[in-house]
């Protein structure tokens, strides 16, 4: 039997997951002044997600790394899903759970923020990009969904989007990092 949702059916399941981001609220803000004192002092901050969240990786560094709303420096922020030569390479000669962790390994350091996005908190590879830079003496954040998967108990920081549909947990994911960029916003020169 297929369910027929009206956009109004769609809006109101938006407004549930959203409202009960104010149990999260502590944890963002905590995870937001973590990037900021990253960024402000040299650091930077690497993204990692598959599919959608790996659009969302790239949204949120071009905010970072362009601006979002107002004229500012530019931070230092790379989404480890856009060269597609680093990404074929890997693909054809290690497997794909290590394809974000070999590049944790080679561009993060102590002091470096890891940004690992996952709707399921299940994608291996980025349970292995955590693991990675947890090694590397990186703070990690987990943008997750539903229970939170193996990723929570690998990140410093799990913001767990408490729904089990995808694009909801998408949604609530871009309110946080655009959050984010405005408290970016609110500190720079």
């Amino acid at each position: 039997m297929t369910t027929h949702k009206s956009f109004s059916d769609v809006i109101q399941e938006h407004q549930q997951v959203t409202n009960q981001l104010t149990s999260c609220t502590p944890l963002i803000t905590a995870a937001s002044k973590l990037i900021i004192s990253s960024l402000t002092s040299g650091h930077k901050l690497l993204l990692c997600g598959n599919g959608g969240s790996a659009a969302d990786c790239q949204h949120f560094a071009a905010e970072l790394v362009i601006r979002y709303h107002k004229n500012r420096r530019a931070y230092p922020a790379i989404a480890l899903t856009t060269d597609s030569s680093i990404l074929t390479a890997h693909a054809n000669d290690f497997a794909f759970d290590s394809l974000f962790s070999r590049q944790v390994e080679a561009l993060g350091n102590a002091g470096d923020c890891l940004i690992a996005i996952s709707t399921s908190g299940n994608s291996e590879n980025i349970i292995q990009a955590a693991i990675t830079a947890k090694q590397q003496n990186m703070t990690v954040i987990g943008l997750i969904g539903g229970d939170g998967g193996r990723l929570k108990e690998r990140v410093d920081m799990p913001i767990v989007i408490p729904s089990h549909t995808t694009a909801r947990i998408q949604e609530a994911h871009m309110l946080i990092y655009h959050w984010w960029c405005e408290k970016v916003d609110e500190v720079s020169a």
